[in-house]
């Protein structure tokens, strides 16, 4: 039994102590502003203190930590995508998630369960084969498999050629895994205030004093503070602040939704994904089954649901697994995913001389949260993106050079 747990039982006092700080009184002014205090602003605080030695930093976020996408994803990650571009990425984010626990000294709860993203096609598997390919090329490890080995890895997933959309094969990604959002949120913020970052919750920016080409100061509902370099990581709400510097990003707003089932034993361990169904499903490690679709087709700034979206996620999961149909939905959710043109996000400098953007993650957020925060971080602090984040900068919108990732988006389209 853990010493901890040992202590808590039989000590008549139980109080855990606080290891977040109560939120400050704002300082009158910032090395360094973080805008967003979810996963992606609390890894960039926490490699600005750990890696290039930023402390006075602060963290603004409007609601409670990490309440925003962070609470609202379905916590996948893998690697496997299209262009070498962002395999090469979402791949040092993934060999960043295998030792993160370690090094925040916080359980993340990281279990690597393997990924297969489903064909039903011929130009599917093709697509498979391309994406193998490439990930192959880039270090990565997956690869194309026929039902007989999918039944291996899923023995409980309807292999029947006798329905609407029969499997053919399968992109099978080993390294994929899940790990618990919140706590890799709250493992960074800890690593990040015990190295004085400030975080600073139920602080809303309501706007940015710009003078010539560099932001000054950032005005919130608890005052106005300056800031030597801002860094914007709003997810769903990006074009909002964005639109408070001067700045016109490509993208725009649309709910993503998903579910959880009541809790079952353990049956399946990979994490499973039908790109022309727009359907994912991977169990959870208390037997939820987490499921999620495709993104609804208007703009909204909204995290409702709808029964729309059971029903057409219900269809295509009973085709999958038939024997689900009297298992009952837990809760039902949705987060707002900013969505580019080219399904990439937008990283690095922007036409300010002091304001950085973390933007355009859609559907991939979660999974990019080490990578983007360490890269981020390394933005911050030098003044110049790093080699990995030249693929998604800004510019590349006005200079017709878009990385598509469409084809692995998944359920993003």
């Amino acid at each position: 039994m853990p010493f901890g747990l040992l202590k808590y039982g039989l000590l008549p006092s139980r109080r855990v102590p606080r290891r977040i700080p109560p939120t400050p009184e704002l300082k009158p002014s910032y090395d360094v502003v973080i805008i967003g205090g979810g996963g992606h602003g609390l890894a960039a605080a926490y490699y600005l203190a750990t890696v290039h030695g930023i402390t006075n930093v602060a963290v603004l976020e409007k609601g409670y930590l990490a309440g925003g996408n962070t609470a609202r994803n379905t916590a996948i990650i893998r690697s496997n995508y299209l262009t070498p571009e962002g395999v090469r990425f979402y791949d040092e984010s993934v060999r960043l998630y295998q030792g993160l626990s370690n090094e925040l000294g916080f359980n993340i709860l990281y279990s690597e369960r393997g990924h297969l993203t489903l064909a039903h096609t011929d130009a599917a598997v093709r697509t498979m084969r391309w994406r193998a390919e490439v990930n192959k090329h880039c270090g990565v490890n997956s690869e194309l498999i026929f039902p007989d080995d999918i039944r291996k890895l899923a023995p409980s997933l309807n292999l029947s050629q006798d329905v609407r959309y029969p499997i053919l094969a399968a992109l099978h990604h080993p390294p994929g895994s899940i790990a618990r959002h919140d706590a890799v949120a709250w493992g960074y913020a800890i690593g990040a205030a015990r190295r004085g970052v400030e975080i600073h919750q139920q602080t809303e920016v309501t706007g940015l004093k710009r003078e010539g080409n560099r932001i000054v100061a950032v005005e919130t509902n608890r005052g106005t503070v300056a800031c030597g370099k801002v860094l914007q990581a709003v997810a769903g709400s990006s074009t909002r602040l964005a639109d408070m510097a001067g700045l016109r990003l490509p993208i725009k707003t649309v709910p993503l939704q998903a579910c959880v089932s009541q809790p079952l034993k353990p049956f399946l361990d990979p994490i499973i994904v039908s790109g022309s169904l727009h359907v994912y499903i991977s169990q959870s490690s208390r037997g939820e089954l987490v499921m999620g679709g495709s993104t609804d087709p208007y703009p909204l700034y909204s995290t409702r649901s709808t029964l729309e979206f059971k029903e057409t996620l219900m269809a295509h999961m009973l085709e999958m697994f038939p024997f689900l149909s009297e298992v009952r939905l837990l809760r039902q959710w949705a987060g707002m995913a900013d969505m580019t043109p080219d399904f990439s996000p937008v990283m690095g400098e922007t036409p300010l001389d002091n304001y950085y953007l973390d933007a355009g993650w859609g559907t991939w957020g979660f999974k990019a949260t080490p990578v983007c925060g360490k890269r981020m971080a390394e933005t911050v602090a030098t003044g110049k993106a790093p080699d990995i984040l030249h693929a998604f900068r800004l510019s590349r919108f006005e200079e017709f050079a878009q990385a598509g990732e469409r084809g692995a988006a998944s359920v993003g389209h």
